[in-house]
């Protein structure tokens, strides 16, 4: 079975096709990075705007890359949310036109999923039941996957997210965006324990995350510093500003380990992409004994074969066929993140 995947929740147009629900045969990505830069954030009106300018070449590519036609293709998938709702819009809409022209079905995907799956597309798979921490710009959750179309809700963030507040200090900082990387490659030449930011646990047992008051915290060290006439020690304030937030997100994924009774820990999303995170993880689960997956760094930021893998392992796990579904609309918030 050739599946063509879309992907436009956010500030990537992506496509990619994957054979079988197993082998990727391409995967293409347009970064709007250059487009958002001079405002230090996404800019939802341009974002909606580049993907319309771009989805067409972006399919064209990702069907030469894997060196197949229209034709060829078995179904579509595309994010269906959450995400930028002009610019799913955007994704769905080019989706429904290929599939009702060429007769396909359509499998709407969650964008939440594609990160929970993520991690299926490289060597380092993990088995079932697992815990997921999934760290991004726009999210920040631990969730128990029980298969692949049943995700638990175990915690979220109550504010920002750990991308978001990434971003948010480094344009405080002036060092451009996206801020994840810029601060992460700073950072390795500062003093983590130099400055002491504050870690919001929310309680001894709790697994929700919450960002804000650190961004804050953050911002007032600096308005101090340059109130007293110092120099800002750039590096020094991202290690630290770092390791306040790898500390939390470390601490409350063993946690939901522990309280879970489970064995295996997952990491996905852009911040999944984070060197510090990903060696802390390392390290605390093989102290604590515990297997942790983590999801190959170039899937980790937005792209389309994530969303391939969740739609190919949703159609596995239901069994069902899928239709063309020309009512299907996009949603801002996703259902995984909806507590009963």
């Amino acid at each position: 079975m050739l599946l063509l995947a879309i992907e436009s929740s956010c500030d990537e147009t992506a496509a990619a096709v994957l054979a079988d629900g197993r082998q990727l045969l391409s995967d293409v990505i347009h970064s709007q990075i250059a487009v958002h830069a001079p405002y230090g954030g996404v800019v939802p009106e341009l974002a909606s705007r580049n993907h319309i300018e771009n989805i067409a070449l972006v399919v064209r590519q990702a069907l030469d890359q894997a060196n197949i036609t229209l034709a060829e293709l078995d179904g579509i998938a595309v994010t269906q949310g959450p995400g930028l709702v002009g610019c799913l819009l955007v994704g769905i809409s080019f989706a429904k036109a290929l599939a009702m022209g060429r007769g396909l079905p359509l499998i709407g995907v969650d964008h939440i999923a594609g990160h929970l799956l993520s991690v299926f597309l490289g060597n380092d798979k993990p088995e079932y039941p697992f815990i997921a921490l999934v760290v991004s710009g726009g999210h920040t959750s631990l969730f128990r996957a029980t298969d692949p179309v049943t995700f638990t809700l175990l915690g979220r963030t109550r504010d920002d997210a750990a991308g978001e507040a990434f971003d948010k200090v480094a344009k405080l900082l002036g060092l451009g965006y996206p801020g994840g990387p810029l601060i992460s490659a700073l950072a390795e030449e500062g003093n983590p324990a130099a400055i002491a930011f504050p870690r919001a646990w929310l309680g001894q047992d709790n697994l929700d995350f919450s960002f804000s008051g650190l961004k804050t915290a953050v911002a007032n060290y600096v308005h101090q510093e340059r109130q007293a006439g110092r120099d800002l020690r750039l590096a020094d304030i991202c290690a630290s500003f770092q390791e306040a937030v790898v500390a939390v997100l470390v601490t409350k994924a063993m946690l939901a380990l522990k309280q879970t009774a489970t064995r295996t820990l997952v990491l996905a999303g852009g911040v999944a992409a984070n060197p510090r995170l990903r060696d802390q993880l390392l390290a605390r689960g093989e102290a604590d004994g515990c297997r942790v997956c983590l999801t190959p760094a170039r899937f980790c930021t937005d792209n389309a074969a994530m969303i391939a893998m969740a739609a190919a392992r949703q159609m596995e796990q239901t069994k069902t066929t899928p239709v063309l579904d020309l009512d299907m609309d996009a949603y801002s918030r996703s259902p995984l993140l909806e507590t009963t």
